[in-house]
Formats: C-alpha cells, sequence, structure tokens
C-alpha cells in the first residue's frame, strides 16, 4: 500500500512540474507576442 501510494505521489509531483513549466512557457509567449504587436503599432 505505502508503495502505491508513493507511486502516486511521484506521478502527481511530476504532473505539476510539468504543468508549471508549460504554464512559464505559455506566458512567455504571450509576452512575446504582446511585444510584437506593440512593435508593430509604433
Amino acid at each position: 500500500m505505502r508503495g502505491v501510494l508513493s507511486l502516486v505521489f511521484a506521478v502527481v509531483a511530476a504532473a505539476s512540474l510539468a504543468a508549471c513549466n508549460t504554464v512559464e512557457g505559455m506566458g512567455k509567449d504571450i509576452k512575446k507576442g504582446g511585444e510584437a504587436i506593440e512593435k508593430a503599432a509604433k
């Protein structure tokens, strides 16, 4: 039972870390898109 809980915890932790990286990358992409729009507007 303890091994199963450890495995579930490891999977959840890995998924959480992957989600953070995805959100961070998406934020960078949105920022770059905004900068391009701002530059085109000038």
